[in-house]
């Protein structure tokens, strides 16, 4: 039992990656009918502006200057690097959108989705350009404090992790579903050719679409910093092809189908690594996914009719 709840907590901060990033995949999706391809790139991106903030705010020294036990000093450094970042992260998400498929809005889907692979190959080379090949150390923003719960070990970080993940997915859905702009996502979502008539501008929806998806990767990816700090500038690749293929699993457009098909996937890599070699562990999590998606083909929450509009 201790070492399935171990596993348990694993499997949950895993799949809190793979759930924020997925939420972005399934937003651009459901609004534009476009595949971003270049969402991993921005949750990769969104790491290493985490890395520069945190480091900033930690060489101001803000404890000293305002009085601040260490603790509580570190706090707000991850307070604040993770509000900065997903704001620094959403302007390049909008970048994105404006200049790469804005372009594209009226083209076929191809062609946006060759546009987010360029895309995430000029982030990932800027990258390199940059600030060279090696790899980054994140700072250390909470001290690690083991806790037993039942017999099992679990780490105050994977605890943050996953209620982080939790909190920011439901502050999106209550967004989405509570406000005049998420109405406007929505309607946006429903008849894209019908909302610009009604007076609402496709190009703010679009904006802000992708403003929200990237300020969750920045946020996933702070996050992976923190439990897993070694930022590398090809980190995004294969994150970024298993969010999308949670996002399609949650149904298009989906907020909570995007967060739970995460989580979903988070505990089939875990647990297999349980029973199977470690090198087997993408082959059945992707095997039980197609297994799944054969007989739910518009996913967990995915509308029929949805596969047919502005394609």
């Amino acid at each position: 039992m201790d070492v399935f709840l171990q596993q348990l907590m694993n499997a949950l901060q895993w799949g809190s990656f793979y759930a924020l990033i997925a939420i972005g995949y399934s937003m651009v999706y459901g609004v534009l009918m476009l595949f971003n391809f270049a969402h991993g790139d921005i949750f990769m991106v969104g790491a290493y502006i985490g890395f520069f903030v945190s480091s900033g705010l930690l060489a101001l020294n803000l404890g000293s200057v305002i009085g601040l036990s260490t603790g509580v000093e570190l706090g707000l450094v991850l307070v604040l690097t993770l509000i900065i970042s997903m704001l620094l992260n959403s302007i390049v998400g909008m970048g994105v959108e404006r200049i790469g498929y804005r372009p594209l809005r009226e083209a076929p889907r191809a062609s946006a989705a060759i546009t987010g692979l360029m895309i995430g190959i000029i982030l990932e080379t800027a990258n390199l350009a940059l600030l060279g090949p090696q790899r980054r150390s994140f700072p250390e923003l909470i001290p690690t404090t083991t806790i037993t719960i039942a017999g099992a070990s679990v780490t105050n970080k994977k605890i943050l992790i996953v209620i982080v993940s939790l909190v920011l997915a439901l502050l999106v859905h209550q967004f989405v579903q509570r406000t005049k702009w998420g109405m406007a996502m929505r309607a946006m979502a429903y008849d894209y050719v019908v909302v610009p008539l009604m007076g609402i501008s496709s190009d703010r929806i679009a904006l802000m679409t992708f403003a929200i998806g990237s300020a969750l990767a920045a946020a996933a990816g702070i996050l992976f910093g923190i439990a897993y700090p070694v930022l590398d500038p090809n980190m995004g690749i294969l994150f970024g092809w298993k969010a999308f293929v949670a996002a399609i699993l949650g149904g298009r457009g989906s907020i909570l189908g995007a967060a739970l098909a995460g989580f979903l996937l988070g505990f089939i890599e875990i647990f297999v690594t349980m029973i199977f070699p470690s090198t087997m562990r993408n082959l059945i999590a992707f095997g039980i996914i197609l297994i799944i998606l054969t007989f739910r083909p518009h996913g967990f929450f995915g509308e029929p009719f949805s596969a047919q509009l502005r394609l």
